[in-house]
């Protein structure tokens, strides 16, 4: 049975569209399981009715013609109870329904599965016998696996509107969903990106000219470094410094003796530029792809992009020049910062990946461009995309195909909201963030990069409340010293003073591994990671500690924070160390001064234990996205349960209440640099629970601000407590919606989740 399956499968899965798809399916069906009819019924949802979508055994010219409500016949409790019903002598049911269209005679046999997909019944696959008969379980279960199969077929099918001619109805609008990439909403003609080069498809080969294959190869370098370059320097005039870092941590890549050495060694050990090229590139994506962490595995997609162009330029002298939409939205299976940069800024309206995150570097420069994103879209048939409109809605991570009028005409209400909302947002530049009763709420920046010698100081922000010191560790391929660090960390103290800067500590482990410090854990969320490895390696932590206060003397606007603290004798020890070092500079004839430190609460344990942290403490920072996962037990990276992913979980919001509460208690104040801090409605909450400060991006700052400037901190305050008191976030979700509605901040409500 299990051969049997898969050979089906692959034939679905080869069918080039939706209707030859359920015809092998009905067709093998019948052969599998020894029936006399198999069918598949397709929910038409606009219309609130099943319709046959394809048979064996019954009329074929009853298809796209018979019509049952979603409430009728054994068909309807299949839909009503969502799991196979299997009745041997189904006439005898209460719930049979005889359909004379069809050719039927009184079949007796009767098992039905729904097709199910993210929890939605999409159709129902039958199968009868003209004898009593209730098939087995064997046969249940063979069913069962192939309707989830048929699920994503009509799910693709949906998106590109191939549904609506099985169905014989008019093309209705298909949301595929995704995740959240960057906010707002775009509408245009896709334009399907691919990569330029196959790397997995390059063979070993062997090669004489050692010399000339190498030369070969580093003028294939040095190109891709010219366009990298190029490419920077078109997006400087609309993206900030830290943004076009990204460009230069690819650079930092090529220039480095890892990437670069490796292959020239194996085209020294006797293989062609190509094949060499192919081994080192795959050797450094599996180390990123067996990253836990997000962020870090995204850079698995930056290895192989410059791969593909590398190799792009070995096989040709140039690339090819692609032309765009007016309004392009970018489509592909894995888009790079680099395609991304191909398309000229006045062109580009969205992006849509079916793979990465928020986390990926292409939806961090859709947010620093102010262009709307879906990433993660793993339902989309991308090679059948090109030239279709499609509307992108960054704020749910919904995207429409060829959508209705309707729905065209609704999103189009909604981009012309944005356009308002854009021109009212810039009103709130360079004012104060300050309530209308007078409360001032410090808003400061999430940072990771920022260029050396281009730092552009960001006058709406008031500091950077996070900078992940982690970012140059990652482009390198060694530790980096403690003279590096101190130039790095420099410029970004420089780049921001007299405002504070606030340098998170090293923050890698089982989920942020680095390529030359490899560690394989089964669980590395719970592993060892962030403080656990400073502490476990002194010498690193020391040697971070010492860059740090050396890049402030003289500046004096530093502040250290403590990443992942789980408990008190952690963060004993790593006061200690840093006292350490700072005994050591001054010992040493260096003018350092000791800095405020603080830790971030990420950890469900932390929450617990703020009263005797406070005590050791400057200041705390919440980290919510770690905070509600761990509390949720929620991966937010994970489409499949990307839904529970409740920033305004009711036990989110009572856990930063007792981290400010304890707090404050002892006078230390509590900042939130999750993405909490950049959600309109979930900041209006942050405010009313009393949080000292937020630091958020630079593409989420004025919406926040607007907030802050619409509401009393005393409307804040009433407005949680009864938050507080709501058991499911939904409503909570859904009362910050209709306050921000009525409050004329409508045009913010799609930010949140």
């Amino acid at each position: 049975m299990l051969d049997t399956l898969r050979r089906i499968i692959q034939e679905v899965n080869s069918a080039p569209d939706l209707e030859q798809a359920l015809k092998i399916i009905v067709v093998r069906v019948c052969e599998a399981v020894g029936a006399d009819v198999s069918t598949v019924y397709l929910v038409d949802s606009e219309h609130g009715q099943f319709i046959l979508g394809a048979t064996q055994g019954l009329r074929q010219d009853a298809v796209g013609r018979v019509m049952l409500a979603l409430d009728q016949g054994l068909i309807g409790m299949v839909y009503e109870r969502e799991e196979p019903v299997n009745i041997e002598d189904a006439p005898r049911h209460r719930r049979y329904v005889f359909i004379s269209e069809t050719g039927e005679t009184p079949y007796h046999g009767f098992l039905g599965v729904p097709i199910i997909r993210h929890g939605k019944v999409l159709g129902v696959l039958v199968v009868r016998q003209r004898q009593v008969r209730k098939f087995d379980e064997d046969d249940e279960a063979f069913l069962v696996t192939l309707a989830a199969q048929l699920a994503g077929a009509i799910t693709h099918a949906s998106a590109i509107g191939d549904i609506s001619t099985v169905l014989g109805i008019g093309g209705a609008a298909a949301a595929l969903t995704g995740l959240r990439g960057s906010p707002g909403v775009s509408i245009g003609q896709a334009r399907v990106v691919y990569p330029p080069a196959n790397l997995d498809a390059i063979p070993d080969r062997p090669v004489t000219d050692t010399d000339a294959e190498v030369g070969q190869f580093q003028a294939a370098v040095a190109a891709v470094q010219d366009d990298l370059r190029a490419y920077a320097n078109r997006m400087s005039a609309v993206l900030p410094a830290e943004e076009l870092a990204l460009f230069d941590a690819l650079l930092l890549m090529l220039g480095g003796d890892s990437l670069v050495g490796e292959t020239v060694e194996r085209i020294r050990a006797g293989n062609w530029a190509p094949g060499a090229l192919r081994e080192t590139i795959s050797a450094h994506v599996k180390v990123f792809e067996a990253m836990e962490d997000t962020y870090l595995r995204e850079r698995a997609s930056d290895i192989r992009d410059l791969g593909r162009r590398i190799l792009t330029h070995i096989q040709s002298d140039r690339t090819a020049v692609e032309e765009y939409y007016n309004n392009t939205v970018l489509v592909g299976e894995d888009i790079s910062p680099g395609q991304l940069a191909e398309v000229p800024v006045e062109n580009l309206a969205g992006i849509v990946s079916a793979s990465g995150t928020s986390s990926s570097h292409v939806a961090i420069l859709a947010q620093a461009l102010g262009i709307p994103a879906v990433m993660g879209v793993d339902d989309m048939p991308v090679g059948r995309l090109e030239g279709q409109l499609i509307i992108a809605d960054g704020y749910r991570g919904d995207v429409f195909i060829n959508p209705s009028e309707l729905v065209l005409t609704e999103f189009l209400r909604l981009q012309a909201e944005e356009s308002q909302l854009g021109e009212v947002l810039s009103e709130v530049a360079g004012q104060p963030s300050e309530t209308p009763d007078g409360k001032t709420l410090p808003l400061y920046l999430n940072i990771g990069l920022v260029s050396v010698g281009n730092a552009e100081v960001h006058s709406e922000g008031d500091g950077v409340g996070l900078y992940r010191t982690e970012v140059p560790f990652l482009m390198q391929d060694k530790f980096p010293g403690e003279e590096q660090q101190l130039r790095i960390y420099r410029n970004a103290l420089e780049a921001f003073a007299p405002r504070p800067v606030t340098l998170r500590t090293l923050d890698v482990g089982g989920d942020k591994m680095l390529s030359y410090f490899p560690v394989q854990e089964d669980n590395p969320f719970l592993g060892w990671r962030g403080i656990r490895i400073s502490l476990d390696h002194p010498e690193i932590f020391l040697t971070q500690i010492r860059a740090m206060l050396r890049a402030s003397v003289g500046l004096d606007n530093l502040t250290i924070m403590l990443p992942m603290v789980s408990t008190v004798s952690e963060l004993d020890i790593a006061l200690t160390l840093i006292d350490q070092a700072l005994g050591e500079l001054l010992e040493e004839g260096e003018s350092v001064v000791r800095p405020p430190v603080g830790i971030m609460i990420e950890v469900p344990s932390a929450v617990f234990q703020v009263d005797a942290m406070a005590k050791r403490v400057d200041f705390f920072s919440i980290g919510t996205n770690d905070l509600t996962q761990y509390l949720l037990a929620v991966d937010r990276n994970n489409a499949r349960v990307a839904g529970l992913y409740q920033s305004l979980h009711p036990a989110v919001l009572r856990a930063v209440r007792h981290v400010i509460d304890e707090a404050h208690k002892l006078g230390k104040p509590v900042s939130v640099c999750g993405e909490m801090a950049g959600d309109p409605a979930a900041a209006l909450a942050l405010m009313g629970l009393g949080v000292n400060s937020l630091s958020t991006s630079i593409s989420n700052l004025a919406r926040v601000k607007w907030v802050i400037r619409s509401f009393t901190f005393a409307r804040a305050r009433e407005l949680v407590a009864r938050a507080l008191d709501f058991e499911d976030p939904r409503a909570v979700r859904e009362m910050y919606n209709q306050v921000l509605e009525e409050g004329g901040l409508g045009g913010l409500v799609r930010a949140g989740n």
